[in-house]
């Protein structure tokens, strides 16, 4: 089969990112690798890891196995908490390449703020300069709450390109896409099918998808893709990694996504993870 096409959204500097991305979380080893290699072949072009998944050289192995040329591909990585200083965060950003054997990751991303330590800006900081040297492409973060965006904004002058967030219908995050689209931000989800919760048997998106003759996983993508949010799903087996890739064929009414909004919960997270006091490292 051909692969899927996917469209592409644009990026605050300039740069291009799918409009759906593959979650390489837990793929490690040679199954991760033939996993990743099965989704670049069906039609991701978006790969997404992290320093802490410690895949990305299953990530970087994947991407010489399948033979699609490098500057198609949008490769991902993040820098742990554990590594915000200037320095050590510069070092990181090498290590992730060395690990990856790539010459460049095409987007960088500040894990978490954590904001007890206060060094996510010295971090974004040393992003900045890992950009200027070549290593990145386009710099961006994950999990940062409005106040965070605004101090990295107003202090170093640069704005992310992206800022990846848990997000699904149970927690569709309203102020804050808002808040990321009006300062040109690109909202991705993190667990954007809900981490096989129980939103994957909900019933009210199960009439929906039933009428639209799709499945669940396909209607919540659908709805993260009609959001301007970018999904980063993950999948193992073929057949689901091309379900969750079949998006654009079809459209939810402004009536599904209505109906799809009273899904929110006051705090939907999964794990009870909020920026203002969670913390990873």
């Amino acid at each position: 089969m051909s692969p899927i096409s996917i469209p592409s959204i644009r990026l605050n500097d300039g740069n291009d990112l799918p409009a759906v991305g593959f979650g390489t979380y837990k793929l490690n080893g040679s199954a991760g690798v033939s996993d990743i290699v099965s989704a670049i072949k069906v039609g991701y072009r978006l790969l997404d890891s992290a320093f802490n998944y410690e895949n990305e050289g299953a990530v970087g192995e994947a991407v010489r196995e399948a033979g699609i040329a490098r500057d198609k591909l949008r490769i991902v990585s993040k820098l742990p908490g554990r590594h915000h200083h200037f320095e050590e965060a510069i070092a990181t950003v090498e290590e992730s390449l060395y690990r990856a054997q790539l010459d460049y990751y095409d987007l960088y991303l500040i894990h978490w703020p954590n904001p007890s330590k206060d060094l996510y800006v010295e971090a974004w900081q040393a992003l900045i300069e890992a950009r200027k040297k070549g290593l990145i492409r386009s710099i961006g973060v994950c999990n940062f709450l409005p106040e965070h965006l605004e101090r990295l904004i107003k202090e170093t002058g640069v704005t992310p390109v992206v800022n990846q967030v848990e997000l699904h219908p149970y927690f569709p995050q309203e102020e804050q896409r808002a808040w990321d689209k009006a300062h040109g931000i690109v909202t991705e989800s993190w667990s954007p099918l809900g981490r096989a919760s129980k939103l994957l048997q909900d019933d009210t998106i199960k009439k929906i998808a039933d009428r639209l003759g799709k499945s669940i996983p396909q209607v919540i993508l659908r709805w993260h893709v009609q959001l301007g949010a970018i999904p980063i799903p993950k999948a193992s087996s073929k057949e689901r990694q091309i379900e969750n890739l079949s998006l654009f064929d079809f459209e939810l009414s402004p009536q599904d996504v209505e109906i799809i909004a009273t899904l929110a919960r006051p705090d939907g997270r999964l794990a009870d993870q909020d920026p203002a006091r969670y913390e990873e490292f």
